[in-house]
């Protein structure tokens, strides 16, 4: 697996860390807030069928899409006593803010380089991605790349893969993720009317199943 100078992913802002999985290519994220670093991620930044890259200094481990979310909030329901005002930070230095964003991902693949340059592999990644790992939000460059071939060709082989693991939202999550790419500028002619034909027989399914 070469490194991520050498896939040269060109991720864009770190979304938040790994901190468990629910199978081998179902993550969970936790977003950084402003004890984490200084310049959080906005919601824009980490918003429903992002692309997202999973990868340290070291390594280039996989690609993931964001297809849930969650907000983690400890006090909700808390019947325990609680104080009267807002607490004092002057006498209560030590009081963490313990509220959450966790985000699920799926991992659709990951990136190589090659002889025509930096492409894509879809499907699951065959490596465990560790606990503490970046995840950080990937560029138009990069997501370009991943949907590119070893022969430069578009490419869409996570489809089915997506539709299966993709959460209860799986339909929607490939729509959108069709949708974004087909209005993007990234693709052109023949590329171009393969993805839109996709999104149109995903969105025909789509209605017929609500219809059923």
């Amino acid at each position: 697996m070469p490194a991520v100078s050498d896939v040269a992913c060109v991720p864009k802002r770190r979304i938040g860390r790994v901190v468990k999985s629910n199978s081998h290519c179902d993550y969970v994220v936790q977003v950084d807030d402003a004890t984490d670093v200084t310049a959080a991620p906005t919601p824009e930044d980490f918003g429903f069928s992002q692309f997202v890259a999973l990868e340290n200094d070291q390594r280039h481990w996989a690609v993931g899409l964001v297809y849930n979310s969650q907000l983690f909030n400890p006090l909700f329901l808390n019947s325990g006593p609680r104080l009267s005002s807002e607490p004092d930070p002057l006498f209560t230095p030590d009081l963490i803010q313990e509220t959450r964003t966790l985000l699920g991902v799926i991992l659709v693949g990951t990136m190589v380089s090659g002889a025509q340059g930096n492409y894509g592999v879809h499907g699951i990644p065959r490596v465990v991605v560790p606990v503490n790992t970046p995840v950080r939000q990937m560029s138009s460059e990069a997501i370009y790349q991943f949907h590119r071939g070893p022969d430069g060709h578009c490419q869409f082989r996570y489809y089915t893969h997506l539709l299966r693991a993709g959460g209860l939202f799986a339909n929607q999550l490939a729509y959108q993720v069709l949708s974004d790419l087909v209005s993007s500028s990234l693709f052109q002619d023949t590329d171009k009317r393969a993805l839109a034909i996709l999104c149109k027989e995903l969105a025909w399914k789509n209605t017929i199943s609500t219809m059923g």
